[in-house]
């Protein structure tokens, strides 16, 4: 694939991508909740989202490489051709809305596929670490990865949370302020409470 110029609807992020930026918010999110204790509430959490400017479009780069986005996108190999995207995780795999599965994309894209409900019955943290590590590796061989569901605010933006707490060391806070420069998200009240547990329990492996 080849770099190109990024196509209508597709916003490449300017911010949390400088090395200095994200190591000052690694540190900064991981010492203010692993050092007080004080997680964000359910309540305060979805009042963090919902102030947010609501801005999305097909694809967002959240993070450098890193793009969250909708199924149109994934559904349109063009565009994702022209934006050099080397991996594709889909969130919603299996489900009548979204095409994705292992051969839709050719042999030169690596695909992953989490067949997540949006729903806050689902649980979807038994995914949270390999989809992370599917994403850092796609970061780490010199990829671009493009992460997605049906909106790409909700079981998508969940999963690209918990890559940031667990390569980077992010609180959930720290997660959600990050991806929010770039892009509108609004996990469902399920996946933020597996969240929040994904945070403690990243806590108290790296306090042990």
């Amino acid at each position: 694939m080849t770099d190109g110029k990024p196509p209508t609807g597709v916003v490449m992020g300017e911010n949390c991508d400088s090395e200095d930026s994200r190591e000052t918010d690694k540190e900064e999110g991981k010492d203010k909740t692993c050092s007080t204790g004080q997680t964000p509430t359910l309540q305060e959490l979805e009042e963090i989202l919902h102030s947010a400017p609501r801005s999305c479009h097909h694809a967002d780069e959240v993070w450098p490489n890193l793009f969250l986005g909708d199924m149109f996108m994934s559904h349109n190999k063009f565009e994702l051709w022209q934006l050099g995207i080397t991996h594709v995780l889909n969130a919603s795999h299996g489900k009548l809305c979204c095409k994705g599965r292992d051969d839709f994309y050719g042999t030169t894209v690596k695909y992953y596929g989490v067949p997540a409900n949006d729903l806050p019955t689902f649980d979807l943290s038994p995914f949270f670490y390999p989809a992370a590590e599917f994403i850092h590796l796609a970061l780490a061989s010199g990829g671009k990865i493009f992460v997605h569901c049906a909106v790409g605010v909700s079981r998508s933006a969940a999963l690209v949370l918990a890559y940031l707490m667990i390569h980077h060391h992010f609180s959930l806070l720290s997660s959600i302020r990050c991806v929010q420069q770039q892009r509108w998200i609004f996990p469902n009240r399920g996946f933020i409470r597996q969240l929040i547990d994904l945070e403690q329990s990243l806590c108290v492996q790296r306090q042990n």
